[in-house]
């Protein structure tokens, strides 16, 4: 064999020597990276769940889900009570274990599980769906949310209440019962007459706050529930019936004045439940204002558009509007409203009208 041919194979062998030895290597490489891999953190493959009937005295029993990932996996727990549309939801203090036994005041909430996963990769939670609205053994009303009051404590002007949240078996009845209370809303007296969701403050409660006690009734039984108190009633200047000046009275010289809104609820926490705006005018002389047409209007338009209603004689009017779906809810967030209040038949920019830019916070749920 020749030189030349010798050194050429020799050459092959050595190229083939070579391949062998990356593909020695490659192996190698691989096989490092399967026994060097890293562990997994918890993964969730069938959520938590809860069992048992949401009656205040019964034991609610959460279920853990099933979960994969490195070996071992630790677990923590926790209850949560949340409002009656499963949001809003807080922990309930000591409730650490998987079983739960419902107390009064879950009354009207629902309630939901929480499961940590921990390991040495990481940890994961998850939450249960929510139950049903805790309700009461024998179908009872029982309330979850006081009443309300809304409007301002002065002589002449009108107080509405609402009747509060309650469960129990359904249809359930409201009545009501204004009192009459000293300063710190003790030493409460029934008002004779006022039984209505409605009340107008009268010279009487000057010096005093007033509550409202709601009855809930249905086939089961009744039970009641009142109200904070209202802040300390102010005298009869400047409240409202004969201390109101119509709107036709009050001179060209004078401008209208938006001079209060309340928003109920504030801050808006849902979209399903409507917006009682309250707003009351007053003249530039101070004298509150009846007959005067009102508009409102979001900025942009992000609730319905009610039409414009006139104010009564304690200068109040009372609007419900309702959020679209577009209504951000957002913690830290206001949606502003526009207000005109007016007198029919002036010019649209003239006249004695009075406007104002208002604003109610939202909040996310």
């Amino acid at each position: 064999m020749s030189g030349k041919r010798r050194r050429f194979l020799g050459a092959c062998d050595l190229g083939a020597l070579a391949v062998l030895a990356l593909m020695a290597v490659l192996v190698l490489v691989a096989v490092s990276s399967a026994s060097g891999r890293t562990g997994a953190a918890p993964t969730l493959s069938t959520e938590p769940s809860i069992s048992g009937v949401p009656l205040q005295g019964n034991s609610l029993h959460g279920n853990r889900g099933t979960w994969s990932g490195t070996a071992p996996i630790s677990y923590s727990y926790a209850w949560l009570r949340c409002n009656e549309n499963a949001e809003s939801c807080t922990s309930v203090s000591g409730a650490t274990t998987t079983a739960y036994t419902l107390i009064a005041a879950d009354i009207g909430s629902t309630m939901r599980f929480r499961v940590t996963a921990k390991n040495a990769e990481g940890s994961k939670g998850a939450d249960s769906n929510a139950t049903g609205v805790v309700g009461t053994p024998g179908g009872e009303p029982a309330s979850s949310k006081p009443p309300v009051i809304s409007g301002f404590a002065e002589v002449g002007v009108n107080l509405h209440t609402t009747t509060g949240t309650w469960v129990g078996t359904t249809p359930i009845t409201y009545s009501y019962q204004w009192q009459r209370c000293d300063t710190e809303g003790n030493a409460c007296k029934a008002v004779s007459g006022a039984k209505s969701s409605g009340y107008t403050v009268t010279s009487t409660d000057s010096g005093k706050t007033l509550r409202v006690k709601v009855t809930a009734t249905n086939s089961k039984g009744k039970s009641s529930a009142i109200s904070e108190q209202t802040a300390v009633v102010t005298g009869g200047s400047g409240g409202g019936g004969a201390n109101s000046v119509s709107v036709n009275d009050v001179p060209a010289s004078e401008r209208l004045v938006v001079d209060q809104v309340v928003f109920s609820p504030n801050p808006v926490k849902s979209r399903n439940t409507p917006i009682e705006i309250r707003i009351r005018v007053k003249d530039t002389r101070g004298k509150l204002v009846r007959g005067a047409f009102v508009f409102v209007r979001s900025t942009p338009i992000l609730t319905s558009t009610p039409t414009d209603a006139q104010t009564g004689a304690d200068g109040w009017v009372t609007y419900h509007v309702s959020p679209r779906a577009d209504f951000p809810l957002k913690t830290g967030y206001n949606v502003q409203f526009y207000v005109k209040a007016y007198k029919q038949g002036d010019p649209t920019l003239a006249g004695i009208y009075g406007s104002r830019l208002v604003q109610v916070a939202t909040v996310k749920p």
